[in-house]
């Protein structure tokens, strides 16, 4: 008796939340369905060089990384952390946080 009367009450409530639009705020916009097309995209623009690569990455059309891929050796990245034009090498993007993995119990 109990699940057909909860059933119930989880249908109907579902029903009102759905038929009330005029709760929402106005100006919303539709969430696009799928992968982020070509335009969605951070423009990102590849110069080579003699001594390796190096690839661009802007946001708004400011540039706010570099990553360095010399000819030997390993890449590297310019990062500019503030926004003042000021780049700081880092190896990696890697911040180093790790979360802690202990096994509390195994089976």
């Amino acid at each position: 008796m109990r699940y057909p009367v909860l059933l119930l009450t989880l249908l109907l409530s579902g029903l009102a939340v759905a038929a009330s639009p005029a709760d929402r705020p106005p100006g919303l916009t539709p969430v696009p369905d799928g992968a982020p097309g070509p335009g969605d995209a951070p423009p990102v623009t590849i110069k080579p060089s003699s001594p390796g690569r190096v690839v661009e990455y802007r946001a708004n059309g400011k540039l706010y990384m570099l990553k360095v891929i010399p000819r030997y050796g390993k890449p590297y990245y310019l990062v500019d952390q503030r926004g003042d034009g000021q780049f700081a090498r880092q190896d990696s993007l890697d911040s180093g946080m790790r979360p802690p993995m202990w096994v509390i119990k195994e089976f």
